[in-house]
């Protein structure tokens, strides 16, 4: 594969394409039990034990928030019901996305094969896809995949489907932790970071770096 001429581009979904709103919907189902002040905290805590939940054997999506939904209010001490994380998670298939996306993806989806490699449950991420406003060749969920990322095996597991090797795509995320670190470790020279100011830049692992996905196909024109 000739630089940065591949033969698929495979993105993240949520916070990548899709504007994650996560944060906006943690506040809404617990105003009035956190402090307004107090809200980037938690959702600082909650981000983390997000995390924390994908990183062991795989369970559908739902109990992934429900879980760290509630041991986020164990921390806090702030009172758990049972249909905070029911909420949120609900709340997923609503997102579109952000503004800098439908137009310049719609023209690369004329020039290149896209894929999606997303953190999500299958009945949830068609909603946020048919928003994103272009055509998808494929869209791989870690429910297919029986993992999540940051793990290896939702790559190999696209990999394998696609029929293509790390040499054969271009991965694009905004996050280094869930995706483009993983995307290093297996062999995936060609990446892209799309900077949305979730993580800060690692130039260590070896992508390009762009501000949104205009970016992007600035960049596949060069």
């Amino acid at each position: 594969m000739s630089s940065l001429k591949p033969k698929y581009i495979t993105f993240d979904c949520y916070g990548t394409l899709t504007h994650f709103r996560m944060d906006q919907a943690a506040q809404e189902v617990f105003a009035g039990r956190v402090a307004d002040a107090e809200m980037q905290d938690f959702n600082r805590d909650f981000r983390s034990y997000r995390r924390d939940e994908v990183l062991g054997a795989w369970k559908p999506y739902r109990d992934v928030i429900c879980s760290a939904v509630r041991r986020t209010c164990k921390k806090w001490a702030v009172d758990y019901g049972e249909t905070d994380g029911e909420r949120i998670y609900r709340a997923i298939p609503t997102w579109g996305p952000h503004p800098d996306v439908a137009e310049p993806l719609g023209r690369i989806a004329k020039r290149y094969p896209l894929v999606i490699l997303s953190n999500a449950a299958n009945d949830q991420i068609q909603s946020n896809v048919e928003k994103l406003g272009a055509p998808f060749h494929a869209v791989y969920t870690a429910e297919q995949a029986q993992s999540y990322k940051p793990r290896m095996r939702g790559f190999e597991y696209m990999l394998g489907q696609l029929g293509c090797g790390p040499q054969d795509v271009l991965h694009v995320s905004a996050s280094l932790r869930y995706d483009l670190m993983t995307a290093h470790d297996l062999g995936i020279k060609h990446k892209v970071y799309v900077n949305r100011g979730y993580e800060p830049s690692t130039p260590y692992y070896s992508y390009h770096e762009v501000a949104d996905i205009a970016g992007l196909e600035k960049l596949l024109d060069t």
